[in-house]
């Protein structure tokens, strides 16, 4: 959970997690709807569906006890170098450094390195570098001790405290050179894409439909949507199309949501409609809040819709 996610945002999540799936035989037979319910809200949901790979693995492939050894962790779905080592190291106590963003840091610092931490090969040799410090000494407290001078002391953003630093005396940037390091190459810039939404309302309830298997947000429940910019008319046609027969529009609204490599401009239709087609599944607003994995990117349109149901006398714009 805490992969590209904060602790403090995590907490609340992982606690309900661990009440409603207390085992790994529970994680590995949690139906795949309730896990993504579970999740909602966490983002980056591939996480949550390498975490069950992993249960159902260490059920069929390791008795149901978690391997102890560094390559049979690293094999399981979901789990990377620094995982492993993490893992490795402070549950078994196994010589594997856990280099996050944080232990680069600390390490290209104290060398002075100028080698792209963007890059595996740098995160491979700040790996190899780090190794001999680990012979003779508890893995999992030197792991933990280099996390947290990252964390606590080497500080990003030009602000290391240099001075609190116990390496200090070892360190070739803490005259200053610190300010240039560590270097990381630019990203690629992040994409924009358009999708205009479509929220369908047929007495009390909504249409929703299911993403597919592959993709951003593969499995998750989604509120019907075409990419591109519509028109009022455009989106009429389009939910006629679908066999919704709109007979008014309720609402227009622009919404935005961020992913890691793309941007979604949002902008959405509300329209009530007459009939429901099967093609669609259709659900109140409570039941979609209790039972339905909706994703940041659609779920932002909820409060939208609880609005419209507690004005039903809203001013629409009929169709002629």
């Amino acid at each position: 959970m805490c992969q590209q996610t904060r602790v403090e945002a995590v907490k609340g999540y992982y606690l309900r997690f661990l009440r409603q799936l207390p085992t790994g035989r529970d994680l590995a037979d949690c139906p795949e709807e309730r896990l993504y319910k579970l999740w909602e809200g966490l983002g980056y949901y591939s996480r949550a569906r390498n975490l069950q790979k992993a249960a159902k693995a260490i059920q069929s492939e390791h008795g149901g006890r978690f391997p102890a050894d560094y390559a049979s962790i690293r094999a399981l779905p979901g789990i990377g170098d620094y995982t492993a080592a993490a893992i490795a190291s402070i549950a078994f106590d196994l010589p594997y450094p856990a280099v996050d963003g944080n232990v680069l840091r600390v390490v290209t610092r104290l060398c002075a390195s100028r080698a792209d931490i963007a890059k595996e090969s740098t995160r491979a040799e700040v790996r190899r570098s780090l190794l001999p410090l680990f012979r003779g000494v508890s893995a999992g407290t030197l792991n933990q001790a280099l996390m947290e001078l990252g964390a606590l002391v080497c500080l990003p953003n030009h602000a290391p405290d240099c001075g609190g630093c116990p390496l200090r005396s070892l360190c070739l940037s803490a005259s200053g050179l610190w300010k240039e390091i560590p270097f990381k190459s630019a990203k690629k810039a992040r994409r924009n894409e358009t999708h205009t939404v479509f929220l369908l309302r047929c007495g009390d309830a909504w249409a929703l439909r299911k993403r597919g298997k592959e993709g951003l947000l593969a499995g998750l429940w989604e509120f019907p949507n075409l990419p591109g910019r519509l028109d009022a008319q455009a989106a009429l046609d389009a939910a006629a199309g679908w066999g919704c027969r709109p007979v008014s529009l309720l609402r227009h609204m622009e919404k935005t949501h961020i992913f890691t490599h793309v941007q979604w401009e949002l902008p959405a239709w509300v329209i009530e409609c007459q009939e429901r087609p099967a093609a669609f599944t259709w659900a109140a607003a409570e039941e979609i809040k209790s039972v339905y994995s909706l994703p940041t990117a659609f779920r932002q349109f909820m409060e939208d819709m609880e609005l419209i149901k507690e004005n039903q006398n809203e001013k629409s714009d009929p169709i002629e």
